[in-house]
């Protein structure tokens, strides 16, 4: 009997007919998930439009402006450990509307008294992190709603919620601006009070939802035991991390390199932004058809290559904004195809705590290069070295994916044969 080749197997592990029914339930609390997601995203980011504003107003360092924008992301992203893991035990129903209450705090701090200086901002910074961890609610959240089949495009519709960053980017400069730098924090506190009192109401797990019994400690054992826990969090490191840089950096970058205004920053931002979160829900689709693998190999070799043309600090327009461009759907897509990766390996009752271990990977990824590129451009006066070291991150993942993971995703194809 003739053996399917390599390529057979990577689309034999994803092809499966798309024919099986979704209920209008399960598009209901993704609709919802991924609402949740974008507010807590929306409250994660607060900080990151204003670092400008604080370094003028509390004669900030380079490095210091680096850090208060990297800290709410560090800590979303280690917390999404324990809280991905909790989320596989309690559910979403529980989960999402904890955090979005949980997430009032400190915002209300921050518009209200956290602002007068560095101390300040960096304590309420460290418990806006508790936004950034509504990820790794939703992920297994809305995998247990959906057929295997579907995985790819449902989480990357989900992760298109990390979408808030940019409402943040678009208003946060203008309300503070407008009507004072306490606005913007109360409107989102509001919000985020809002969906924590309909979630609660609304939200429901999805029949038949596995739960684990182990201990929670024993289940963070077995999941870091896990190849694919370790694969995903390198590729997500590279694709969520670039994205989390680029958002909460690029306002920073771009007045400084290009000597833009703040608000002209801002927008650019978020157009960044909102390309990368038009981006991942296709990336998720897109694994559903012609595989993880394919998917994050193309959106590499992009950000390897983006990344390489925009060290040499290229006119805006127009070659610098294609490159922008090019990232930010690289980045997007990629994200999108590694979680259809976790959805395809990771097994059912794990999905939670393997997604938690990824998701700070992620964050992770995005809280070092700020801190990298503020110090670089302190020392040497340019960006230009630390975009040439995410090119060469890009390649490593590259080489990656094309290997190890291949490898994974084509053991798997047998499991998938047996459904």
């Amino acid at each position: 009997m003739l053996q399917p080749s390599r390529k057979q197997n990577e689309a034999t592990a994803v092809s499966v007919s798309v024919s099986v029914p979704v209920s209008g339930r399960a598009w209901l609390m993704l609709a919802l998930a991924t609402v949740g997601f974008a507010v807590n995203f929306w409250a994660w980011a607060l900080l990151s439009p204003l670092g400008p504003h604080f370094k003028d107003s509390l004669r900030l360092t380079s490095f210091q402006q680096s850090l208060l924008v990297a800290v709410p992301v560090v800590v979303g992203s280690l917390g999404r450990i324990s809280v991905g893991a909790l989320t596989d035990r309690f559910g979403g129903r529980v989960m999402f509307p904890f955090v979005s209450a949980a997430t009032v705090v400190p915002v209300l701090y921050l518009g209200l008294a956290g602002h007068s200086s560095l101390t300040a901002l960096l304590a309420g910074g460290f418990f806006l992190g508790i936004g950034g961890t509504a990820f790794a609610v939703g992920v297994p959240f809305v995998n247990a709603w959906f057929p295997p089949e579907r995985r790819g495009l449902a989480i990357g519709i989900f992760g298109a919620g990390m979408g808030g960053t940019a409402i943040s980017a678009l208003t946060t400069v203008k309300l503070v601006k407008a009507h004072g730098m306490a606005n913007p924090f109360l409107i989102t506190a509001a919000v985020l009070a809002l969906y924590a009192v309909v979630a609660a109401l609304v939200l429901r797990d999805a029949p038949g939802r596995t739960v684990p019994t182990e201990p929670l400690a024993g289940r963070l054992a077995t999941t870091l035991r896990l190849g694919i826990t370790w694969q995903a969090s390198a590729l997500y490191a590279v694709a969520f991390g670039g994205y989390v840089a680029f958002s909460v950096y690029l306002p920073t970058y771009l007045k400084t390199g290009y000597g833009l205004a703040q608000t002209d920053a801002a927008n650019r931002m978020a157009g960044f932004v909102l390309f990368a979160v038009a981006l991942r829900p296709i990336g998720g689709w897109l694994s559903d058809r012609i595989g993880p693998v394919r998917v994050l190999a193309m959106s590499l070799t992009v950000v390897l290559a983006g990344a390489f043309v925009q060290a040499f600090t290229p006119g805006l327009a127009p070659i610098g904004t294609i490159a922008f461009l090019a990232l930010a759907a690289a980045l997007g897509a990629g994200s999108g195809a590694v979680f259809a990766l976790v959805a395809l390996i990771a097994p059912a009752n794990k999905v939670g705590s393997v997604t938690g271990v990824v998701g700070a990977a992620g964050g992770l990824g995005g809280f070092i290069p700020p801190l990298v590129m503020g110090s670089l451009y302190g020392a040497y006066g340019s960006y230009a070295l630390g975009l040439a070291l995410l090119a060469a991150v890009a390649a490593a993942a590259l080489t990656l994916t094309g290997t190890g993971v291949r490898q994974s995703v084509t053991r798997r194809v047998p499991a998938t044969h047996a459904n």
